[in-house]
């Protein structure tokens, strides 16, 4: 199977690609390593340190309209990675392509959502929306300009808070915002850095539903980070199951057979959701215990 593509120039116009194949996105043979600190500042005052790895040999195939969910215990490189998909950080070894060519920095054919919402406080929800839609489309007219916003509003639920600023909103209402504001641009694969992590246990599961019923009109591929097992089977299409860290790798990767759309009062009736479930507690029970009795060893 393929799909044509379609990417962006820095002045927002559409230049054609050549057709892909069926990995939209491929990551091949991928180490990250921090570099320690061997600087004269650092041997002078003692403090040198060692480098260090991150993720190590990790590859891994991503088909369109897909939406995968990263899961591993807590330091294991899951963000690292995520951020060297977005652009933000530098592979080390191997490379990443998104339709068959090397990614090299951050580009609108990637939308990210970040845990912190990273909203532009001075700036309203129709504002914060705006601004990323000029940036990316600059020769949008204003009628076009407008239509979107609107439509990215109703998207996410925000009808009648379009003029409020950022402190007169709800966390959930916030990340709707940043949601919305990553979806405006119209990339091709969303990015998501446990978009739900600081939110209560009510307006999270909220979210979550309405993240699934967003997906099923626009069918974007997502890559989301996550520690909720129960978020990564309600939403995905794949689970990817990373290994401790130092030199996390991909331990294994879980396919989810759940027919869309989802619901979650329904989802654990499926016959294959239990023992899904179990493979990954048993998975994060197993990695985090090792952490843990590497800690204590160490100390």
């Amino acid at each position: 199977m393929s799909i044509a593509s379609v990417n962006y120039s820095s002045n927002g116009a559409v230049s054609p690609e050549p057709e892909f194949p069926s990995a939209q996105l491929s990551i091949r043979n991928v180490t990250k390593v921090f570099a320690g600190k061997r600087d004269i500042f650092s041997k002078l005052s003692g403090k040198t340190s060692r480098d260090f790895v991150a993720i190590e040999d990790i590859s891994l195939d991503i088909e369109p309209n897909t939406f995968v969910s990263i899961i591993g215990p807590s330091g294991c490189g899951k963000s690292t990675l995520l951020n060297m998909v977005a652009g933000l950080s530098p592979v080390t070894r191997g490379e990443i392509l998104l339709n068959g060519h090397p990614i090299q920095g951050p580009g609108p054919d990637r939308g990210m959502v970040f845990q912190n919402y990273a909203l532009m406080p001075w700036m309203t929800v129709e504002e914060n929306i705006r601004f990323a839609v000029e940036t990316v489309f600059s020769q949008q007219s204003s009628k076009q300009l407008a239509r979107t916003i609107k439509e990215q509003i109703q998207l996410v639920g925000l009808e009648g808070a379009e003029k409020k600023h950022p402190h007169e909103l709800s966390g959930g209402m916030r990340q709707r915002v940043g949601i919305a504001r990553a979806l405006a641009i119209n990339p091709q694969i969303l990015l998501m850095d446990e978009p739900f992590g600081a939110l209560d246990a009510l307006t999270r599961g909220f979210l979550q539903s309405e993240v699934e019923r967003s997906w099923e009109q626009q069918r974007k591929t997502v890559i989301m980070i996550t520690h909720s097992i129960e978020e990564a089977l309600l939403l995905s299409d794949r689970i990817v199951m990373m290994t401790r860290g130092p030199a996390a790798r991909v331990d294994e990767i879980l396919e989810v057979p759940f027919p869309r759309p989802r619901d979650r009062e329904t989802i654990d009736q499926h016959p294959a959701y239990h023992d899904l479930k179990a493979e990954m507690e048993h998975h994060l029970f197993r990695e985090t215990r090792a952490v843990e009795e590497s800690r204590i060893q160490i100390k």
